[in-house]
């Protein structure tokens, strides 16, 4: 994933609905739901619905397939776990997150204050 990919799927999900759609279709799994389910499931209404779900197709974080009548939107889970291993590219000093001891060390919290602007 590179730089832009990444704030395209951060903004996508830095919205209170959109965030909790990805979180709705991530929880289904790869068999999806359709937008009436979305709808009840998180009581918003369709043509809300239908805006969030295009943010989230535009940003690459989920997907539409046509089932007959039907639209089943699934997350996707590898733009997903894509953007979580950009994000975490560079953790822990670079030691990666295989090493317990660099991550602990690495996750005490600071004992500085930080100074007021």
């Amino acid at each position: 994933m590179n730089e832009n990919a990444a704030v395209l799927a951060l903004a996508a999900l830095a919205q209170n609905m959109r965030l909790r759609v990805f979180r709705a279709l991530v929880g289904a799994g790869p068999q999806g739901l359709t937008p009436g389910t979305l709808s009840a499931l998180l009581g918003v209404p369709a043509s809300t619905l239908s805006f969030h779900l295009k943010e989230l197709l535009h940003a690459g974080l989920a997907t539409q397939e046509r089932d007959g009548r039907h639209l089943i939107y699934r997350p996707a889970l590898a733009q997903m776990n894509a953007l979580l291993a950009y994000l975490t590219a560079h953790c822990c000093q670079g030691a990666g997150c295989d090493e317990p001891a660099a991550c602990a060390a690495a996750s005490i919290p600071s004992t500085t204050t930080p100074r007021p602007r």
